[in-house]
């Protein structure tokens, strides 16, 4: 089966391919963003400004290699590639929650994006918690519990 995706616009950022500066994950940052989507799909981004945050999907597009197994950013141990978030994956696909400040025409303002400059936009959907997180408890986060709680604790 082939499956053929199209972006639908892409993603202006403050950050350059090798940027020392970008934020590992969206809730690391405090940069704003610029979705453009591209002019045919103008009429889908109606009633988007009623939501104060958006899940972006996007294509890694400047990932160079495709592993099962990664060190991911906040380990010296490599992990599977579904365990953790890094570029590097069989399918190139990413995912950001963002705040969403301003639509303007097919430009959507963000803050706390954290992927390259020009990064391909794949889809936009509305961030609900009702649907997103509602009835979730008792999470766990495998081997990261133990790195974040060290990073809280300036570790």
């Amino acid at each position: 089966m082939d499956i053929v995706i199209k972006p639908i616009g892409h993603i202006e950022s403050p950050f350059e391919k090798s940027d020392e500066d970008m934020p590992i994950q969206p809730g690391f940052s405090e940069a704003f963003g610029t979705v453009v989507v591209n002019p045919e799909y103008l009429e889908g981004l109606e009633e988007i400004d009623g939501f104060s945050h958006i899940i972006l999907l996007y294509w890694f597009d400047q990932a160079t290699e495709e592993k099962l197994k990664f060190q991911p950013f906040l380990d010296d141990v490599p992990k599977g590639i579904f365990a953790i978030r890094h570029p590097n994956r069989p399918n190139k696909i990413g995912l950001s929650i963002v705040q969403l400040v301003r639509v303007d025409e097919n430009k959507l303002l963000v803050k706390g994006i954290d992927v390259f400059n020009n990064t391909p936009l794949l889809d936009i959907k509305p961030f609900v918690p009702e649907f997103d997180i509602q009835g979730i408890e008792d999470t766990k986060i495998g081997w990261l519990a133990e790195k974040l709680r060290n990073k809280k604790d300036g570790g």
